[in-house]
């Protein structure tokens, strides 16, 4: 590798950053070889973080001439990868001071971000830390062209980008949801309760999933057995187990696809086909017991 810090100076913003990386190192592999990056722009330790409770931490003196990133050794390898990636992007980004004591330490919610208050400066910073990780790890030009190449939003193609790009599926994920044109959205779930919910709701309009409440009965992930690490055959589910369906309009056509994890974890990914405007709901004139038994029936 052949790109310095110099050739970083006029940028300000964590996607310019990446952009000046890539221009200097057009070449560079992907996997990105991450750690072998952070060394090459004047990171010189990498080491297991020793305090609980952290993700990541970042040693630098005010004047960020050299500094060690520290990860927790007991995540899981591609969420280390991440966090080596959101301390560098601590390191280069010429607004973010470390404390007093010359550090940064981020927790692992600070890792899934995404954004922030206007007046909460640290939160900005873990934000924009998030951004210059996910960008660099999975850079834009490629994975772009990588996300929109599936005929149809697809958990199994989900999966083979983060194998490609060596991350985690839900790093993944949220990148991919940026990259492709249909309406997606992602849930996380544990134990059959929703953790996190990733989509872009301009795109997706009326997604009512919310954290820690339970996975509707009539959802994919309840109604069928599925088979840990593979993703399920795209099945429809009706639009008013994860949307709010305005009455008198037809619901959209909604698809759901779900990825059983380790440790009670799933992956579900929601995708839709939007009615036509004018379009009336032909379940409209049902009575509620009506449309429960019918989709019981489904």
């Amino acid at each position: 590798m052949t790109v310095s810090r110099i050739d970083l100076a006029d940028a300000a913003t964590p996607e310019k950053l990446v952009l000046e990386i890539l221009k200097n190192e057009p070449g560079l592999a992907i996997p990105v070889p991450i750690e072998a990056l952070a060394r090459q722009l004047d990171i010189v330790d990498i080491l297991p973080l020793e305090t609980d409770g952290y993700e990541g931490g970042l040693i630098t003196p005010v004047d960020k001439f050299n500094g060690s990133i520290l990860f927790n050794q007991a995540s899981p390898r591609r969420r280390r990868r991440f966090t080596i990636a959101h301390e560098l992007g601590h390191f280069l980004m010429p607004s973010h001071v470390p404390s007093a004591e010359g550090r940064f330490l981020c927790r692992l919610q600070d890792m899934l971000a995404l954004k922030a208050n206007e007046a909460d400066r640290r939160m900005k910073m873990e934000v924009e830390a998030n951004r210059f990780a996910a960008n660099i790890l999975m850079p834009a030009p490629l994975f772009r062209k990588d996300a929109a190449a599936g005929k149809d939003p697809d958990l199994s193609h989900l999966v083979k980008l983060a194998d490609k790009y060596d991350v985690s599926k839900e790093a993944a994920s949220r990148s991919y949801l940026r990259y492709r044109e249909e309406p997606v959205a992602v849930v996380i779930a544990r134990h059959g309760k929703v953790l996190r919910v990733y989509g872009d709701y301009a795109k997706f309009p009326g997604l009512s999933a919310e954290r820690a409440r339970p996975v509707s009965p009539y959802s994919l992930l309840r109604r069928r057995t599925h088979q840990e690490g593979v993703p399920s055959d795209i099945d429809e589910t009706d639009a008013g187990v994860w949307i709010d369906v305005q009455r008198g309009r037809k619901p959209p056509a909604l698809y759901e696809q779900v990825l059983l994890q380790r440790d009670g974890f799933a992956m579900i990914m929601l995708s839709m086909n939007p009615p036509d405007e004018d379009e009336e709901d032909p379940e409209d004139d049902l009575t509620s017991a009506q449309r429960l038994r019918r989709r019981v029936d489904r």
